[in-house]
């Protein structure tokens, strides 16, 4: 399932829930509820998992965001990595504004995960303020997923 946020270099795209209009949250105001450019309509918090496209859009979440960063790394061949997806949406919802949820394909970008030695998946890197602070592999429920992010 694809998410209705994306990620670019700058920032979290939102769309507008009243006028459909794309509004850019920079990842250093994630906590805070931002509005539509376009009708002055409150914008959502981030609460689902966001695709990340690129390395480069990797390194700008990581290094920029205000909330501490949960990344999964999984592929679209992986059964656990699947069976997790579905708790990481709970999760993603339950921690809006709290916690950003991250998603890296490893076939997309092999790269990160050499990087970071991700030797099975899927596995879950906790970030805060930049800075790799916990590892966790294999699937979880969501009650143990957020116990992980506050640990």
């Amino acid at each position: 399932m694809s998410s209705v946020f994306t990620a670019d270099l700058k920032g979290i795209v939102v769309p507008c829930p009243s006028c459909g209009q794309k509004n850019r949250i920079p990842y250093e105001r994630l906590a805070a509820h931002g509005t539509c450019g376009k009708c002055e309509a409150s914008l959502p918090l981030v609460h689902a998992p966001v695709d990340i496209p690129s390395t480069a859009v990797f390194n700008a979440v990581r290094g920029a965001s205000s909330l501490p960063v949960l990344v999964d790394f999984w592929a679209a061949w992986c059964g656990p990595c699947r069976m997790v997806a579905p708790q990481l949406e709970k999760v993603a919802e339950q921690e809006a504004g709290l916690t950003l949820i991250v998603k890296v394909n490893t076939e997309a970008l092999p790269g990160l995960s050499a990087q970071y030695n991700i030797q099975g998946i899927p596995a879950l890197l906790l970030f805060k303020n930049g800075s790799l602070v916990a590892e966790q592999a294999g699937a979880q429920p969501a009650s143990a997923i957020r116990e992980f992010i506050y640990r």
